[in-house]
């Protein structure tokens, strides 16, 4: 995750040398975009010992679009793909292996503040429908539907490289799944985006 901050970090600088002018938002016009989804992993597997990692990240991808009402108010939609992510664990001497493979789709209002001709902070507040398929083998179970509705939430930073093109970084959280092993709630995405 380290990597892709620093690329975003890096693409920034370039595009702030540049003397690009972007005028804000315009109402009526939509826009479409891509991420990537800087995502943490947890498996809290009780009375085990493990051959692997009970935690860590994963880069995954994003796409998304939105309608602009005017230069502060839009509406966005999207569909994030978190990926699969396994455990390896053993209890005494049984083995055993969890998967999860999860993703969301969120639509939320999003409101921005410019804060001079290129930058702009906005947040975003609405539902996510999040899906996180456990499957397991050995002596661990699992319980609980694998579908949850939550409140997402997001806030973050967007620059315009011109009037079309914008990049962005942001904190996400889509809320809690149904079961609570493997995406944690929050991801930070970098994303690029069309408006057209």
């Amino acid at each position: 995750m380290k990597k892709i901050l620093f690329a975003v970090a890096a693409s920034a600088a370039v595009f702030a040398t540049s003397s690009a002018f972007a005028a804000p938002d315009d109402a009526g016009t939509g826009y479409i975009g891509l991420g990537v989804v800087g995502s943490h992993y947890k498996f809290d597997v009780p009375n085990t010992t493990t051959s692997s990692d009970r935690s860590g990240d994963k880069a995954t991808g994003k796409i998304y679009a939105g309608y602009n009402i005017d230069k502060t108010w839009a509406i966005e939609g999207g569909y994030t793909d978190f990926g699969k992510k396994g455990y390896d664990y053993t209890v005494g001497t049984g083995a055993g292996h969890i998967q999860t493979d999860a993703y969301s789709y969120y639509v939320a209002g999003k409101g921005s503040f410019a804060v001079n001709e290129q930058v702009s902070l906005f947040g975003k507040l609405g539902v996510a429908r999040n899906h996180n398929a456990v499957s397991t083998t050995g002596i661990a179970s699992v319980s609980g539907g694998d579908n949850k509705s939550a409140l997402y939430g997001s806030i973050g930073a967007e620059y315009a490289v011109n009037k079309n093109v914008k990049v962005s970084l942001e904190y996400e959280n889509y809320g809690k799944n149904n079961i609570d092993l493997g995406r944690k709630n929050g991801a930070i995405t970098a994303g690029l985006r069309y408006n057209f």
